[in-house]
């Protein structure tokens, strides 16, 4: 059974998501602000390779208050926006 996250929560997650990604992969301002949840990110974003994803993992612990097992970490997770979104808003709430 999948945990329904209360709307203001999927708001605040998405917001520091865009922060995030917009701080750790340098990126331009406004561009995360584009992205839709079928935007690519991973093998898409020329910014977000091998080496940025460590990075990215550490800041959505640290500024998202969750903790991220090896095991969940997979390529769907990175593939997309959406993907992502779904991942951090799961975690939050207690996934």
């Amino acid at each position: 059974m999948t945990t329904a996250v209360p709307k203001t929560m999927r708001d605040d997650t998405d917001l520091k998501l865009r922060r995030i990604l917009t701080d750790v992969l340098g990126l331009k301002q406004g561009q995360a602000e584009t992205f839709g949840n079928d935007t690519g990110l991973f093998g898409h974003l020329p910014e977000l390779d091998s080496m940025a994803v460590a990075g990215l993992l550490t800041e959505l612990e640290d500024r998202l208050d969750i903790v991220i097992d090896d095991d969940e970490i997979d390529g769907e997770m990175l593939e997309t926006y959406g993907g992502l979104l779904a991942f951090a808003e799961a975690k939050r709430a207690g996934g």
